[in-house]
């Protein structure tokens, strides 16, 4: 059940006060205690849950250096920008909407610099 604040409008969301949940204003930071009752309506069912954060590192995908070429194709058909090799890893990720073509990525097998053409 979503609860909006009766002062400004503004979406109500549950927080930790003294080891008790309650709703507080994301606008103006009007607080309402879901346990208590006014009238005949008693509000429920409200839980606070932890937003997972996850640091940089794992964020980052590491590949096995080993592996590569059992993994990725090759291809001949480019240039390193950075050290001129004609030889280079490949792979496709879809990094824009699924109507738009994606995003190749190229790694030197010399150098190791790594780039990205867009179709």
């Amino acid at each position: 059940m979503v609860m909006f604040c009766p002062k400004c409008g503004g979406l109500m969301v549950p927080r930790k006060k003294n080891g008790k949940t309650i709703l507080v204003c994301t606008k103006c930071g009007y607080t309402l205690d879901p346990s208590a009752s006014k009238s005949n309506n008693k509000i429920s069912g409200y839980k606070l849950t932890t937003k997972i954060e996850h640091t940089e590192k794992e964020k980052i995908i590491v590949i096995d250096e080993s592996k590569i070429p059992k993994v990725l194709p090759i291809t001949r058909d480019v240039t390193c920008p950075k050290c001129g090799h004609h030889e280079a890893y490949y792979w496709l990720v879809q990094t824009r909407r699924a109507d738009e073509p994606p995003t190749r990525f190229f790694k030197c097998t010399k150098c190791g610099y790594v780039w990205r053409e867009y179709a």
